[in-house]
């Protein structure tokens, strides 16, 4: 699998994908492609505010439930409201399907997440392959 290079990935394998002082997060492939079906997304309300590292919602597969964790801090400016009834588009494209959108509150926090490379390099570690 390839992982876009201009998102940055955390190892709890969220990604971010970064204009200005917004970003826009999601899964990766490999974390749909370990939970399997997804079948209901959790996430925060327009207006929250999300600390880096800190859980912000969940992902509920056939095989089990996985909380979500917020690449960086900021303030919720959109939610993927399609997900509440196609939780299951994540499985279809993870890299192309957004959970939510958020302004940024410390764009230096950026610099603590991997690079495609790196992640990739993460995931081959983790999984062994």
């Amino acid at each position: 699998m390839a992982y876009p290079a201009e998102y940055r990935y955390t190892k709890e394998h969220e990604w971010i994908q970064i204009d200005g002082a917004n970003g826009t997060v999601g899964i990766t492939d490999y974390a749909q492609d370990s939970l399997g079906d997804i079948v209901f997304v959790d996430l925060p309300k327009v207006g929250d505010t999300l600390e880096a590292g800190k859980v912000f919602g969940s992902v509920e597969s056939v095989k089990a439930v996985s909380d979500l964790y917020a690449p960086v801090s900021g303030t919720v400016t959109e939610i993927n409201e399609s997900l509440a009834h196609e939780p299951e588009k994540i499985n279809t494209d993870a890299h192309a399907t957004w959970l939510l959108k958020l302004s940024l509150s410390n764009p230096a926090e950026l610099d603590a997440l991997l690079a495609a490379p790196d992640y990739e390099k993460f995931v081959s570690e983790e999984t062994g392959h």
